[in-house]
Order: C-alpha cells, then structure tokens, then sequence
C-alpha cells in the first residue's frame, strides 16, 4: 500500500483544512510552505486545502487563531484545531503534530 493510500485509509475522504500564518516571503516563511506542500502531496494527496496568510498585509488576523509566533501552521479541520510553530522541517513532529502518525513511544532507561 502506498502512503497515499494509507493516508486514505486512515482519514477516509476527509478534507484538510490548513492555514500557514507567516511574515512575507521569508527564507523561513518560504521553507515552512515547501515542508507542508511536499508533507501534504505525500500524505494528504487531494484531501487538503492550504491557506497562506501573510501577517505583514493582514495582521489583523493574527487575533482569531490566536498566533503568537511565526511561521504557525493551524490545523482548522479535522477538529480539533492543533497548532504547530516553526518552518516545519522535521517531517516526524509534523506528522504526530497533525495526528497523521502516533507518536512513538518513549523509552525511559
């Protein structure tokens, strides 16, 4: 089974709803779009909607998902509303980030 499908399998037709707060056209703010197009492509294949908000033109909307750094993906749906900080480069915290994989299990010596 590919990703793709398991991601089906897992989140059957379900319609991802994800907003990417930044601050203009940043190193940062670019590399935090191309970690979550390319994290979406593989998992999420035509189950997704991104919505990029540049805070520098509309800073207004930093009020009502309450964003308080940059770059901020908000996962709108499916509920619940998780937030994840940062430009999105380590895949892994990414993935349980957004409830796409468990978490693995910590080994406490």
């Amino acid at each position: 089974m590919t990703k793709s499908e398991q991601a089906a399998h897992q989140h059957p037709l379900e319609q991802w709803e994800l907003k990417l707060y930044v601050a203009g056209q940043t190193a940062k703010s670019l590399l935090a779009f191309a970690n979550l197009k390319r994290i979406c492509e593989e998992h999420l294949e035509g189950q997704y909607d991104i919505e990029v908000i540049d805070l520098l033109k509309h800073p207004q909307l930093a009020k009502g998902d309450q964003i308080l750094a940059l770059p901020t993906l908000v996962r709108r749906l499916p509920e619940p509303v998780r937030k994840i900080i940062g430009d999105l480069s380590n895949a892994d915290r990414v993935l349980v980030g957004l409830d796409l994989r468990a978490r693995a299990p910590r080994v406490l010596a």
